[in-house]
C-alpha cells in the first residue's frame, strides 16, 4: 500500500472527527475570541469589554459565587463518590442494585432533576413538609440568599457523584490484590492499607475525576437558569448563567463573549494547578 493511499485512509477516518472539532469548537472559541475584542461604541478592536465586565459588579459577584461554588462542590462530590466506590467494591448483599440505585440520577437529564428537586424544595414541597413533621421548621431553600448556593451544590451533587463513582470504583479495581495481601501480612490496618496502596494507585484516575469535575462544575448552567436564575439577590449567579443574562437577556453579545473567555482561562488555570498538584512524587522529582 502506498502512502498516498495510507493517508488517505487516515484521512477518510479522521477526517469528520477534525471537521467536527474545527467547526463546533475551534471556529466559535476564535469568533469568541475575537468579538471579546470588538468595542462596538468604537467600532475598533480593544480591551474595553473585559474592562467594562471587571467594572461590572455583577460580574465581580458572579466569579466570588464561581470560585465558592468550586471549592466546596468539588471537594464534597470527590469525597462522597470516593467513600461510596470504596463501600462498593467489596462484596455486601444487593451490590448490583445499590450500583444501579446510585447511578440512577445520571441517566436523567439535569433539567429534569432540577424541576423534581425544584418541587421538592419549594415551601410547600415534600422536604418541608418532612421538616416540619419533624419539628424543625420550614426553610427557604430556594429563595434564600444564605440557603440558595447550598441548595443548587446538593442537587448538582445529586446528579454527579454516582458518576464519578464510576470511574473511582473501576480504578479501584484494576489495583492489583497482591499489594494488599502483601501490606496485611506487614500488620498494617485499614487506614494503612488505604494511605500507602489505594491512594497512590488511584492517582491517575483521581486525577481525571478532578479535572473532569472541576470543569463541569464550571459550567453548571441547567439547574441554576431552571431555579433561582441567579438569585436571589445574585447569590447563586455563577459565571455561566452571567454570561446567558449578557448575551441573550441583555443582548450584549460582546461583553458575554469577554466573559466566556475570562471563564475559559480560569478553568485552564484551575486545571493546570490541579494536575501540578496532582503530579506523582517521582514526577516532580523529574
Amino acid at each position: 500500500m502506498t502512502r498516498s493511499r495510507k493517508m488517505m485512509i487516515l484521512f477518510m477516518f479522521l477526517g469528520p472527527t477534525l471537521a467536527a472539532v474545527i467547526l463546533l469548537r475551534l471556529w466559535p472559541a476564535s469568533m469568541a475570541v475575537l468579538e471579546s475584542l470588538y468595542a462596538p461604541r468604537a467600532q475598533t478592536m480593544s480591551l474595553e469589554n473585559y474592562a467594562y465586565i471587571f467594572g461590572d459588579p455583577l460580574f465581580q459577584k458572579s466569579i466570588l459565587v464561581t470560585l465558592i461554588y468550586s471549592i466546596i462542590v468539588n471537594p464534597l462530590q470527590i469525597a462522597i463518590a470516593l467513600a461510596l466506590a470504596l463501600l462498593l467494591n467489596v462484596s455486601i448483599p444487593l451490590i448490583g442494585l445499590w450500583r444501579t440505585l446510585i447511578l440512577l440520577p445520571v441517566a436523567i437529564p439535569q433539567s429534569v432533576s432540577a424541576v423534581v428537586w425544584g418541587i421538592g424544595l419549594r415551601p410547600d414541597g415534600p422536604v418541608n413538609g418532612l421538616l416540619v413533621a419533624l419539628g424543625l421548621g420550614e426553610q427557604r431553600f430556594l429563595t434564600s440568599p444564605d440557603q440558595a448556593l447550598g441548595s443548587i451544590i446538593l442537587i448538582v451533587s445529586w446528579i454527579g457523584i454516582g458518576y464519578w463513582m464510576t470511574f473511582l470504583l473501576a480504578g479501584l479495581q484494576d489495583i492489583p490484590k497482591s499489594l494488599y495481601e502483601a501490606i496485611r501480612i506487614d500488620g498494617a490496618n485499614r487506614w494503612q492499607q488505604f494511605r500507602y496502596i489505594t491512594l497512590p494507585q488511584l492517582r491517575r484516575t483521581l486525577t481525571f475525576v478532578l479535572v473532569a469535575n472541576t470543569v463541569s462544575n464550571f459550567l453548571v448552567f441547567a439547574p441554576v437558569q431552571i431555579l433561582t436564575q441567579g438569585g436571589p439577590q445574585g447569590s447563586t449567579n455563577l459565571i455561566m448563567n452571567d454570561i446567558y443574562t449578557r448575551g441573550f437577556v441583555w443582548g450584549d453579545s460582546s461583553s458575554a463573549s469577554a466573559a466566556t473567555v475570562v471563564l475559559v482561562s480560569l478553568v485552564l488555570l484551575v486545571v493546570v494547578m490541579q494536575f501540578r498538584l496532582m503530579r506523582a512524587p517521582e514526577d516532580n522529582a523529574a
